[in-house]
């Protein structure tokens, strides 16, 4: 009994890196989601079709996620807690190009070194998120996600009230954010540092307990099943962040500031998701967690294509409460099947996530050209389907989940 005491209060002491982390998270994606919340003005400026649309998200989410895997693999054995500062100087600079680029080209590299910015930061925040943990892994994958998931919400809203009133060259207002964050970042790096070296060693029945999970080829397995559900979830979520004001505007006839607005709605809703996802799935399993993240949202996707714009703006909302609970759950699950390599798993599954979806969004746009937009949410809401998948991912054994160690 007197043993635990002092990991208890490491872990306490941990919170307040997990909190930091999750702010920087808001503001990484936060100007990060400016890209597609600008996509209605620049279409018009450079006369853009949605193939060309598609496009900029595919630049972006593909230079997000080649380098991620191999910055996790790096420093899983080498952390390095301050190259976190080092995305965001790529992320500053791609956010003032993007001000004031002056060809569709250099709105292509701009994308990119945002992209490359986003590769750097979440690996090696992801392993510290974990570290952080206290052993309450999806509480703190939860924790990290909201501030990811608000500041991918805020995108939406600041392009409504600041970008569109005030034109694309407002966007370099935002470098007072990367520059917040930084030093944020350099905080974060420093603090955790200190509280890393005082945290006592883990007991040796942690380490016993963590090696019962299953073969290398039920691995392999479950991962490829894994990686199957994240690029459902993330097809269906690009044809939102990529084309959903174009829809709504189409559709419906509203305005750009109007369907911003409704997009921010549909993005904020993924915080409560994230948050929920990670904290059920310490209490009752990553796996139930997995269907219903997926699964449960088919009866709400099959309807949106047919519901008024009132309905149509409940419906997206819960579908994202619903889908957004997936990728900690996909992600912890993922960690627990290969522990020991937090960043390389988190770099690899948030690469997959930037890429299927940049992928998921240059198809779409095709499909808007040659069918139109409506028909891409018709074709969309059978995506919800390939979460029938998740049957056949193996139960962990109690011993094999890192939230359950220790307890």
């Amino acid at each position: 009994m007197t043993a635990a005491a002092p990991v208890s209060t490491a872990q306490r002491a941990m919170m307040p890196v997990l909190i930091a982390l999750s702010v920087t998270h808001l503001l990484n994606d936060m100007i990060q989601s400016l890209i597609p919340a600008i996509y209605p003005i620049i279409k018009e400026a450079y006369r853009l079709d949605f193939g060309q649309i598609g496009l900029i998200t595919l630049t972006f989410q593909v230079s997000a996620s080649l380098l991620q895997p191999a910055v996790g693999l790096y420093t899983d054995k080498h952390p390095m807690p301050y190259s976190m500062v080092v995305g965001m100087g790529f992320t500053l600079a791609g956010l003032i190009g993007l001000a004031y680029a002056g060809s569709y080209g250099l709105l292509l590299v701009s994308a990119a070194c945002v992209g490359i910015g986003s590769s750097i930061f979440h690996p090696e925040a992801t392993r510290m998120a974990r570290n952080a943990s206290g052993g309450q892994h999806g509480l703190a994958q939860g924790i990290f996600q909201v501030g990811g998931q608000t500041g991918g919400a805020l995108g939406p809203l600041l392009a409504a009230f600041v970008i569109v009133p005030r034109g694309q060259a407002s966007l370099a207002w935002f470098s007072v954010a990367a520059l917040v964050a930084m030093m944020l970042m350099v905080w974060t790096a420093a603090s955790y540092a200190r509280l890393d070296r005082a945290r006592p060693p883990k007991p040796a029945g942690v380490a016993k307990a963590a090696t019962a999970r299953p073969g290398r080829g039920s691995v392999a397995f479950a991962i490829t099943i894994l990686i199957v559900l994240l690029f459902s979830k993330n097809a269906y979520t690009a044809s939102f962040t990529s084309f959903y004001t174009f829809y709504l505007m189409g559709k419906f006839g509203v305005s750009i500031q109007h369907s911003q607005e409704m997009l921010f709605l549909f993005l904020a809703s993924s915080a409560a998701g994230a948050l929920g996802g990670g904290m059920l799935g310490d209490r009752i399993g990553r796996n139930k967690i997995i269907w219903f993240s997926i699964l449960g949202a088919l009866p709400f996707t099959l309807v949106l294509p047919y519901a008024d714009l009132f309905w149509t703006g409940v419906l997206t909302i819960v579908i994202n409460v619903i889908m957004s609970s997936a990728f900690a759950a996909i992600l912890i699950y993922a960690l627990e099947l290969l522990p020991g390599r937090v960043g390389l798993v988190g770099g690899f599954f948030y690469g997959l996530s930037f890429g299927l979806g940049g992928l998921a969004a240059a198809l779409l746009g095709t499909v808007a050209d040659w069918l139109g937009i409506e028909m891409v949410y018709k074709l969309c809401s059978f995506i919800p389907l390939i979460g029938l998948l998740a049957w056949f991912l193996p139960r962990l054994s109690e011993g094999t989940r890192g939230a359950k160690v220790g307890h």
